[in-house]
């Protein structure tokens, strides 16, 4: 894996960068009566995960970098949830449910070879 110098440039961070992007134009669509309830949890669920991945570059210490990826992957799986539950309540459409699951999976690739190339790199330096 490449070297990076600032957690923007990470492959998984932009890729989850979109994600969260794209959540923040489907909460636009939900009722106003959602406002403090399901849009607040979805919100604040996406915005984590690229907060928990950058905060984790920011440690330089590949065990706790590990640990934040996986706290943004919980919380990248709580997202899709909360989306799950927006289509359940018939706030969005089967497709914009199936949209959203495709970047979720794409995301929960990244995180998860990111997270073994951690470990490996953790072992290298032990």
């Amino acid at each position: 894996m490449a070297s990076y110098d600032d957690f923007y440039d990470l492959p998984v961070y932009k890729t989850c960068r979109e994600f969260r992007k794209k959540i923040s134009v489907i909460i636009k669509l939900l009722p106003a009566s959602e406002k403090f309830e399901l849009t607040t949890q979805i919100k604040r669920s996406s915005r984590s995960i690229t907060a928990n991945i950058s905060e984790g570059f920011g440690r330089f210490h590949h065990q706790e970098n590990i640990q934040f990826c996986r706290i943004a992957r919980g919380s990248l799986t709580e997202t899709m949830e909360h989306i799950i539950t927006a289509y359940d309540e018939n706030y969005i459409n089967e497709q914009t449910l199936k949209d959203v699951n495709d970047d979720y999976k794409k995301c929960l690739k990244e995180l998860n070879s990111y997270i073994k190339y951690l470990k490996s790199a953790k072992e290298i330096i032990q």
